[in-house]
Parts: C-alpha cells; structure tokens; sequence
C-alpha cells in the first residue's frame, strides 16, 4: 500500500519505562542488534512524516542515533503532552490524518499498519487495532479470586492508533489531562472510533521477559553455534594424570605447558571455536612464561566468560577421552560435577565418556591421551 503524502506517524518514546528493567530506559535497548525505538521507527519508512517524540535528557542520543528524514520532538511530563507536542509540529504542513505509535511496540507488522489507514480512507473518524479478549477475566483481592467478569465486547488496544489530525489536536487541547490513549480521548471527544485487525506479535515491551519473547517471535533465539575441540599430550614422567579437573592417580603424567588437562584443553577449544575466536594458544600463548603450569580452569572459565560476554548461554558439552589407561569411567561423574561448577552450569548439560582406540595408535601404544569436545551454544 502506498502511504497518502497527506498522513504522518507520532512514535513516542520519551517514557521512562522502569518496569522493564535494565539500566536504559526501553526504548533504547537493543533488541537482536537494532535498538527498540529504531525498529519502531523502520516500521513506519514509508510515512512521507514522521515525529518521534524523545525526553530532553535522551535529545542527544536521538540527534546521534536517529538521524535521518524524522522530526525530533521534546516530550512533556506526560504521554499526552509529548503526544500534543508533536501533533502542534504538524499543524499547518498539510497533514490530513496522523497515525499515533508506541515506540515500545518494535514488532508492529505492515497489515496492521495499513489496516488503520484503509479504516481511515474510507471514511472513519478514526481507527485503531485491537484483538478480542479470549481469556475468562476475574475479579481478585490479593489471590483471592472474588468474582468474574464477562469478556463480552471487550478488546485489547494495540497501536498506531489513527485519526484525523485536526480532530485529535482539538481532542488533546480540550483534555489536557490526557489519558490511557489516544482513542480515550476521541470517544470522550465524541469521535467514533473504528476497531481494526490487531496482530498478537505486536506486542509491547513493558516486562524484562517481554524482551525474551520479543527475540523468540523474530527468530534471534535461533543464534546457535556449534564448535569441537581436539588436544593431545604425551605421558611423562610422573603419578598423576589431571583430566577435565579431576586428580587421578597414575603411574605417569601428561607433559605439557599447563597442567596438561587434555580433555578440559579440548572443551576450552570447543568453546572458542563456537564464538570464532580462534584456540588456547591465541588467547594464553605458551610462549608467556606466565602461563607454565597453569591450572586449565583458568583457560574455561575465561572461554565461558567470553561466550556469556557475547550473549550466548551454553546449551550442553560432550567431551570424550580416549585412552587405554587410567581408566575413567569411575571418575567420569566427578569430572561432569567439576566441569559444571568451572562454567556455573548444571551437570546434566554436561556429558564426560571415554574410549579406546583397540591398542591402535599412540592412545593404543599407551604413549599419551587424547580427547575430542563438542559444545553448543545459544543466543537470545
């Protein structure tokens, strides 16, 4: 659908939105890479209009961050100032119709947009999306239910919500006080208002879990990494072996610049190569003196902090042993518990098993241990 030159878009974002947490107001928190107000905005290109509405300690921001075809406006104390604001900025640049937008609302898809501007040209005072309440809806004191309601008639507002420019400015300068929205303001100007289609997906972010389900319906939950890592060490000289954290006793050690943990050297691998970023030896170079003898915690933990610096989670770990002796199968259970309590996850995400190679080979001849590891990764 072609936008009319005639019509414009308010999106507000100059609440301060403290329920949703975070050290940010919402609205310019990121959200899979792009921040809440900016998607709000992208939604609306093709307005040949558009204001936005910003608090006067976040101008600077918007000035740098938003820069582009729209009209930045200072907000007042309340929704409906900063809503009035804006729609004064329009006046006289004929423009026929406005559509008004929360700007915590990111998720808002084409049809509903064009749904209210269809309701509008043909001939509505004003219209808005909503869905119909579904839920059974009770009355409560504390968690006491005390009674029901009925769901009849009712609706769910949405936004944008669109009117006549020149009917909602004479609605806001004759309410002043404002209210929940801009169509409690129409009816009580006397404005029929049309309901159109609303869209489940638009949601608007109001709760810190609101941002999770935001990420889950536009797929960045579906960031999902998958790396493996390998490392061998010959036997040396010694009575202990360390293998993913666990001391076992040993008729020889394992030879290397650390500690020569060979299955937490490849799960540590496995980690980085999920993220991109390269091995052990990029990130603790056994040219550093520093790093002789190091416990290889230190190395997992750093590969775990960085997954969960870069937003990801882990999602489970396999790592597999292989060698002829000592045996491990006794000990893989306080390896898993070890493993777990390195990366501060639940054991059951963690699998520790081990093999043989059939008396072939290095492992075979009994000269060293080698190890492979997979981990999976997740992000959103």
């Amino acid at each position: 659908m072609k936008i009319p030159d005639t019509y414009a878009a308010i999106i507000t974002a100059a609440g301060r939105g403290t329920r949703a947490g975070g050290d940010v107001p919402k609205q310019w928190r990121g959200l899979d890479g792009q921040s809440v107000i900016s998607r709000s905005i992208a939604a609306f290109a093709d307005f040949p209009h558009i204001a936005v509405t910003v608090a006067p300690e976040d101008m600077s921001r918007a000035i740098g961050e938003l820069a582009g075809p729209v009209v930045l406006v200072a907000g007042g104390e309340t929704r409906s100032a900063s809503i009035r604001a804006a729609l004064e900025t329009l006046e006289g640049r004929g423009i026929t119709h406005v559509l008004i937008h929360d700007g915590a609302r990111p998720l808002i898809a084409p049809d509903v947009i064009h749904g209210v501007i269809a309701a509008l040209e043909a001939g509505a005072e004003a219209a808005a999306p909503a869905l119909p309440v579904t839920d059974a809806l009770w009355r409560a004191e504390g968690n006491r239910v005390t009674g029901t309601a009925s769901r009849d008639g009712l609706f769910r507002a949405q936004t944008p919500q669109g009117f006549r420019l020149d009917a909602i400015l004479a609605a806001h300068r004759a309410y002043p006080e404002g209210g929940a929205d801009d169509v409690e303001l129409a009816l009580r100007a006397g404005l029929s208002v049309t309901v159109t289609s609303g869209d489940e997906d638009n949601l608007k972010l109001t709760w810190p879990q609101d941002f999770s389900r935001a990420e889950r319906i536009m797929g960045a939950a579906m960031d999902i990494r998958l790396g493996n890592g390998f490392d061998v060490h010959a036997f040396t000289a010694g009575d202990h072996v360390w293998l993913c954290g666990v001391k076992i006793a040993h008729d020889k050690a394992l030879l290397g610049h650390s500690d020569a943990d060979v299955g937490m050297h490849a799960l540590t691998d496995a980690i980085y190569g999920a993220l991109a970023q390269g091995d052990i030896g990029r990130h603790f170079p056994p040219s550093d003196p520093q790093w002789k003898g190091a416990e290889s915690h230190i190395f997992l933990r750093h590969a775990i902090e960085l997954a969960r610096s870069m937003g990801f989670s882990l999602s489970n770990a396999d790592v597999t042993l292989i060698c002829e002796r000592p045996k491990v199968g006794q000990h893989a259970g306080a390896m898993q518990l070890r493993l777990s309590e390195i990366m501060g996850v639940d054991p059951d995400r963690i699998s520790v098993k081990a093999t043989t190679s059939e008396r072939l080979g290095f492992t075979g001849r009994e000269e060293g241990i080698a190890s492979i590891a997979t981990a999976t990764l997740i992000r959103g």
